[in-house]
């Protein structure tokens, strides 16, 4: 290369391939599992690449960044951890106003991860702060349309679901390239100043909701009853009827077949029906018929047992010799 040196052009040429070589080669890159690959040239993303060797052109033409995109990250809001069990409350982002124009404290968490590299990287400054503020807003936007009383109790789900679908369509309306995983209440109770006061309205509430439960089985116990109640009185009285009917057809029927006897023997079934009449009559009856021709005897009736049922009376006539 100087003057009476050893170096042609030959030399000078592989040279120049050489550094070329090793300047292209420095373009290779390799984008882990868990990672997106990010093409900048010149500093304007032009690229995202996916996992595995990839190449770009080299420095200082293009350059990339690989960050994780599996991670998942988490933002307190409403507290701060302080160590690994305690935490302090941060009033100014845990109090919101309910549907109901009440005070309530909530101090929650999200968790998130990057779903785009290229946009968690150029289309939002502060990503964690853009997490933060935009959760904070959408959840008082939920709280903002629920009774206070929900929120201490059975909609708490619900806030997390709603809260959740709400934080990701402000998210991609940024297009931040950040997807919300999850949104986790981790307090939900009135301000300390009235805590007391909710405590006696909830005590309350369980009072009058154990009294509904009361009144709910006891309902459910006296209708099926009542129900059965009157299912039998129905079938009673179908079973009257039927009775009812069946007799006064048999009584018809009765009645038709002595008419027809006696249009064929008027007086055989009138001296029939006259026996029957008497017999029926007497038979209810304590009395002793004689037919007064006895001679010779004082009849004699055990007055004291006619009293008594019919099948144990046994009258008796003693002679006048007897007496």
């Amino acid at each position: 290369m100087l003057p009476g040196g050893g170096f042609g052009g030959r030399g000078i040429a592989l040279a120049v391939i050489v550094v070329l070589a090793i300047w292209l080669m420095s373009g290779f890159y390799r984008v882990q599992s868990d990672q997106q690959g990010v093409v900048l040239r010149f500093g304007e993303w032009v690229a995202t690449t996916q996992p595995g060797l990839n190449w770009h052109l080299p420095y200082p033409i293009e350059t990339a960044r690989t960050p994780s995109v599996e991670r998942v990250n988490q933002i307190d809001i409403g507290f701060r951890r302080v160590g690994e069990t305690q935490s302090r409350s941060v009033d100014e982002e845990s109090l919101m106003l309910t549907g109901d124009q009440n005070i309530i404290d909530i101090d929650f968490s999200v968790q998130w991860r990057i779903s785009d590299a290229g946009q968690y990287l150029f289309n939002i400054r502060d990503p964690e702060g853009t997490v933060k503020i935009a959760a904070e807003s959408a959840m008082r936007e939920i709280i903002g349309r629920t009774d206070i009383q929900p929120a201490l109790t059975e909609a708490r789900a619900e806030i997390e679901t709603n809260t959740q679908r709400l934080l990701q369509e402000m998210l991609d309306a940024y297009g931040s390239g950040i997807l919300v995983t999850g949104i986790r209440l981790q307090d939900v109770q009135p301000p300390q100043q009235v805590v007391d006061a909710f405590s006696d309205v909830q005590r309350a509430n369980q009072d009058r909701d154990r009294l509904r439960n009361e009144a709910l089985s006891y309902r459910n116990d006296i209708i099926p009853r009542a129900r059965g109640e009157a299912q039998k009185i129905i079938q009673d009285a179908e079973g009257y009827r039927e009775r009812l009917i069946t007799e006064a057809e048999g009584e018809a029927d009765r009645f038709s077949q002595v008419l027809e006897a006696y249009l064929q023997s008027p007086d055989v079934t009138r001296n029939r029906m006259y026996l029957e009449t008497m017999q029926n009559v007497y038979s209810r009856t304590n009395k002793v018929l004689m037919d007064g021709m006895t001679s010779g005897a004082i009849p004699y009736l055990p007055l004291n047992e006619l009293r008594q049922p019919r099948d144990r009376v046994q009258p008796a006539a003693i002679s006048r010799d007897d007496r």
